[in-house]
């Protein structure tokens, strides 16, 4: 699902004044506005509330379409809850049943029914799996008659051909469950339609066809009732056309976020699946933070535990083991590993009933969404004023017989004109002021963020991030920190061992076998092989062998079969006791394993440095146990340290005898059983290299050009840590990197107290050692400083970290399900790369909407000014009902397609990153929109009020012209210019800090098919549709004379960004003049992200060459 429901989490700013760990989100509602909101990410209901009801909409359903639907997901709570209890109810009856039975000596169980191939049905599976009815398991033969009547094999998996997997799905079904269908096309034309004005002005025509009509006769009558009436449906169609073409890309992605890919076993072999194509019969390995793909039962496992929460509502963790084997589609494996045989998919699941019976909401709405919606509401508020004024002066003068005709006689004089004439008036009058509140009030502008956002999305995935939150995509504009794993984010994550010490001695090359005893052979590769989630599979008709599991495992277990290591041969020599899956905090993970002759060997492998300290002797290559002496000791430490500022990962393999007697033979004592992790005897230490990612440098300068710091987060050692860091580009040799606090291990930083660590916060560049745990302290500590914090993560324990930040980034190929749950983005291919450009896109979305809000406010101050100058002084309006729908059309619908779909360049990541509580209309923004504005009401008006007089030198013929056509020129000219200078400064729109405002245009072919297709219909509408749009045709020269009025709109943005503008936003002065809140919040964040700049890196001023690799010259920056 796409909505989440999560803990509390305080805002960027005001969290400096929290303490707890853990504070709630919820935001002063009394002293910031309804509008104010920084983060949407845990808002609580009655926040979000708010600001819907403070917001000016015309129409509800098309402007929250896209936001949380509050009383559909409330609803969506008490229903997953009553299913849940429903669920437990029905187990509890069953347990209750079951006991009595067993008093009884009855049990009931459904028979196996044979169904197409199979000698058991689905209906059978289901009530098996739903009942955790373990005696149905015991009756049908247990795991291996169960695997029998299924046709698969525990070990190898189902054949998997095209043949089988059809079969399979047509008896039991595919793992995938009823979804409600969309909105059709004809939904989203229904939505358009219920907009308050165009409702209004259907109205309006209707009335207005019907009197034209009765008055005009048929042929002539209909011009201004059916004009307007065709104007309003275009605008329907228009309108609906875009939202469900944005609609279409939404779902496309939701799909996307759903198809999480696994593993399974299918004939020996384990591949790569999505979730959608497990059928039952499969055999699927579980690790830590897997979801569970469908309903089965446990094959084996060790320390297996279940999170149950999203089946059950309680956040208990269940252990599974032989008396518990039942698996639930949906759950979360919370520890352990384990392989499972799945037994129901899809609808025979509980979850996928869960899933069919729940509508999916996949609304959200975006702090930018949400200030958007109060700058439509404040300009809304104006037009309707402004609407209103032009409606009473306009309805005065009507009446009071100023209103004059064509031939100058008075259009009503009281008790002369007939009513329907009188009605007719007074429905232009509405039209008019009506229109005027469709051009004011910006409508299209907090819908423009949803345009915006899901061209971003579409194209951010071809960039590998799939973004799961909305609001992370413009958050990530805003950040000012990347917190950033090593292993796989900054670098590949294709490890190969390169050096080896073996029987205490390094052995040239790593992987020769020659120098190691049988004994010590024999020894490490039991190590491996059953020390290990990875598994080997040798093709039966020869060939090379595929090795699978994490790229350690892959490395180590490729040195293994290298070394002589027999893969099958050694996991089948042994037995598994139990398992210590590998941890985060203890770096390292360990197997008890029983051999043939009852011998029980410990093996443990991890952190070389770690594993080393708990050793005592090592196994010389003449298979004697020596002591580790001091000297030995310093020896192997020395070896750890050089492979380290090689920049390679050091791991150390370890064994010891243990007594089988002191084995727990009890399975729930076995699954508490402390591996004993002391008296090691030290068998290896390898060094692996992990290249760095290429391009990876010139990514972490983008960032820091860009003002956005980057920090290497790690749980590597210290040396590594360093080496990798100074290859990266994150920190450098001209700087002291030995200077103190630029480098921290985690538990040091964990031991800080929390003033200090958050000071440390700020100077750390390298954490080495680290665990989730210090990772999550390090982004409060940030978060507290007013940080807008980034920060990636691959493993369940990083979940809290990735929920804690402003922005988690989850990796995608090598990230756990919990992971990615937490996440607001996933990076498809765990590239840092990919993250810059993440930033890239967020700080594009922000820049988009800025275009649109400049382009829109002017249109809005010139045609509401020309329109109310005109009204009030001469009675008449220049720009028609009709006029004024196709500048709405060309605003909101084709304006918003044409600017919020700019491509980022590369001029947003030389600037700052943007301040989330930083006006949206910038002192450059003004700037440009009171020149354009200007410019476009003085020209119109001069022409409005002095046009006869151009029109005499330009028309030779034009002063034999009636009146009436005079002023139909007159008004068409104004019309047609207006529409024009709205379309030459759409290119000043597309750039308004820069001068050159066509750098990019060709490339951008959607923006120039919208401003093609705009002069298209515009010619179209002056020279062929005069009755439609109450246009004339226009001589050549009229046209030069409109091309000419928009043309200078060029120069004039040109000249105009010379003229400097204050540092200080102009919101500011007033709020000097009228005090109010939320001063004290941009005051903190300015001055926070002033000392941000001055501090980057170091506080000397230095110069670095950097080396651009496809230049010969070097070029010099100041950081």
């Amino acid at each position: 699902m796409s909505s989440r429901t999560h803990g509390g989490r305080r805002d960027d700013l005001e969290a400096a004044s929290s303490s707890s760990p853990y504070p709630d989100n919820h935001e002063d509602e009394t002293s910031s506005g309804p509008f104010d909101i920084t983060s949407t990410k845990n808002a609580s209901f009655a926040r979000l509330r708010r600001w819907r009801q403070a917001a000016l909409v015309l129409n509800a359903s098309r402007r929250f379409r896209y936001t949380l639907d509050l009383k559909r997901e409330e609803e969506k709570k008490q229903l997953i809850s009553k299913i849940k209890a429903h669920a437990q109810a029905i187990r509890a009856a069953y347990l209750f049943k079951l006991a009595g039975e067993r008093v009884n000596g009855t049990t009931t169980i459904l028979p196996p029914t044979p169904h197409g191939d199979f000698a058991i049905g689905p209906e059978q599976l289901a009530s098996m799996t739903r009942d955790h009815n373990l005696s149905a398991l015991e009756h049908y033969g247990g795991l291996n008659g169960l695997s029998g009547m299924l046709k698969t094999n525990l070990d190898r998996g189902i054949n998997g051909d095209d043949a089988d997997l059809m079969n399979r799905r047509n008896v039991f079904g595919s793992n995938t469950y009823p979804r409600k269908k969309g909105r059709s096309f004809w939904r989203f034309v229904w939505e358009a339609c219920q907009d308050l004005t165009l409702i209004i002005l259907m109205v309006a025509a209707v009335a207005s066809l019907a009197l034209g009509m009765k008055t005009e006769g048929p042929k002539e009558g209909w011009y201004d009732g059916g004009s307007i009436a065709i104007a309003v449906i275009l605008v329907i169609v228009v309108t609906a056309i875009s939202d469900y073409k944005q609609s279409l890309q939404f779902k496309n992605l939701d799909e996307e976020k759903r198809n999480i890919h696994l593993e399974v076993v299918r004939g020996g072999k384990r591949v790569e699946i999505s979730i959608y194509d497990i059928v039952v019969g499969d055999i699927v390995p579980l690790n830590i933070g897997d979801q569970v793909p469908a309903d089965g039962v446990l094959i084996s496992g060790y320390s297996l535990a279940m999170d149950e929460s999203s089946m059950t509502g309680e956040s208990k963790i269940v252990n599974k083991n032989s008396k518990e084997p039942f698996l639930m589609s949906g759950c979360k494996v919370a520890d352990g590993s384990g392989t499972m045989l799945v037994t129901s998919v899809g609808i025979n699941t509980e979850w996928g009933l869960l899933m069919a019976s729940i509508s999916e909401d996949n609304g959200e709405e975006t702090p930018l969404q949400v200030r958007l919606n109060g700058v439509a509401t404040f300009i809304g508020i104006v037009g309707l004023s402004v609407a209103f004024v032009v409606l009473v002066v306009l309805l005065v003068r009507y009446f009071t017989g100023h209103e004059k005709n064509a031939d100058g006689t008075a259009q009503f004089i009281a008790g002369q004109t007939k009513v329907g004439k009188a009605i007719d008036g007074v429905i232009k009058i509405i039209t008019i002021a009506v229109v005027i509140v469709v051009v004011a009030v910006p409508e299209g502008l907090p819908l423009a963020v949803t345009l915006t956002l899901a061209y971003s999305m579409r194209k951010m995935m071809a960039d590998k991030a799939l973004v799961r939150r909305l609001s992370a995509c413009e958050t990530m504009g805003s950040a000012t920190t990347i917190c950033s794993d090593k292993t796989g984010t900054l670098t590949l994550n294709q490890m190969t061992v390169v050096e080896a010490y073996v029987g205490g001695e390094k052995i040239d090359p790593p992987d020769s076998s020659s120098q190691l005893s049988p004994t010590l052979t024999s020894l490490l590769s039991e190590g491996i092989v059953q020390n290990s989630n990875g598994s080997v599979f040798t093709p039966e008709g020869g060939g090379d062998v595929e090795v699978s599991g994490s790229p350690t495992e892959k490395a180590i277990l490729n040195w293994g079969i290298k070394l002589g290591m027999k893969f099958d041969a050694v996991r089948s020599g042994s037995s598994i006791i139990h398992v210590f899956p590998f941890n985060s905090e203890k770096k390292r993970s360990g197997v008890a394993i029983r051999l043939p002759d009852s011998k029980v060997h410990i093996h443990w492998k991890g952190a070389a440095e770690m594993v080393l300290a708990a050793c005592t002797q090592y196994l010389d290559a003449n298979d004697n146990f020596i002591a580790i002496d001091e000297d030995k000791g310093a020896c192997f430490k020395k070896a750890i340290e050089d492979m380290a500022a090689s920049r390679l990962r050091c791991m150390a393999i370890a064994y010891r005898l243990y007594e089988s007697e002191r084995v727990p033979t009890d399975e729930e004592e076995l699954t508490q059983w402390a591996l004993p992790e002391d008296d090691l005897v030290l068998l290896a230490i390898v060094g692996l290299k992990d290249p760095c990612r290429p391009g990876v440098k010139d990514s972490v300068r983008l960032c820091q050009n860009a003002g956005v710091k980057v920090l290497m987060v790690t749980g590597d050692n210290l040396i590594t840590a360093k080496a990798t860091a100074l290859e990266c580009g994150i920190l450098n040799l001209d700087v002291d990197v030995d200077a103190p606090n630029l480098i921290m291990e985690g538990k040091e930083f964990r031991g800080l107290t929390d003033v200090r660590r958050e000071e440390v916060a700020e100077k750390i560049f390298v954490m080495g050692r680290s665990s989730p745990n210090d990772k999550l302290l390090l982004v409060q500590a940030l978060r507290k400083r007013g940080h807008v914090v980034a920060v990636t993560g691959d493993g369940t324990n990083d979940a809290p970290a990735l929920h804690e930040a402003d922005i988690g980034l989850s990796m995608g190929i090598s990230g756990t399900e919990v992971a990615k749950e937490s996440s607001d983005i996933i990076i498809l291919d765990d590239n840092f790369s990919s993250v810059v450009k993440v930033v890239r896109w967020g700080r594009s979305v922000y820049a988009n909407i800025q275009k649109f809000i400049q382009f829109q406010l002017t249109v809005n101050v010139a045609a509401i000014t020309i329109n109310v100058v005109a009204a009030v002084s001469t009675g008449d309006v220049p720009l028609t009902a009709v006029q004024l729908l196709w500048v709405n059309l060309i605003m909101d619908t084709l304006g918003a397609l044409a600017l919020a779909t700019e491509p980022p360049t590369d001029h947003l990541m030389l600037r700052t990153p943007v301040g989330r509580r930083e006006p949206l209309i910038t002192n450059i923004m003004w700037r440009n929109l009171l020149i354009q504005a200007m410019y476009q009401v003085t020209v119109l008006l001069v022409l409005n009020f002095r046009g006869e007089s151009l029109l005499l030198h330009l028309e030779h013929d034009y002063a034999n012209k009636a009146r009436e056509v005079k002023n139909e020129v007159k008004k068409t000219l104004i019309f047609n210019s207006f529409v024009l200078c709205q379309i030459f400064n759409e290119f000043n729109a597309r750039k308004p800090e820069e001068q050159n405002i066509f750098e990019g245009f060709t490339r951008n072919y959607l923006f120039m098919g919208i401003v093609s297709i705009t002069v298209l219909l515009q010619v179209i509408m002056v020279e062929f549709l005069g009755n439609f749009a109450s246009t004339v045709k226009l001589s050549w020269k009229l046209w030069l004379v409109s091309i000419a009025i928009g043309f200078i709109s060029w120069p004039l943005a040109f000249i105009g960004k010379f003229i400097p503008v204050p540092q200080t936003p102009f919101g500011k002065y007033f709020k000097r003049i009228f005090p109010g809140g939320g001063v004290h919040e941009e005051v903190k964040e300015e001055r926070m992200k002033k000392e941000h700049m001055k501090k980057r890196y170091v506080k000397k001023k230095k110069y670095v060459k950097i080396h651009n690799n496809n230049k010969k010259n070097c070029c010099a920056f100041k950081y």
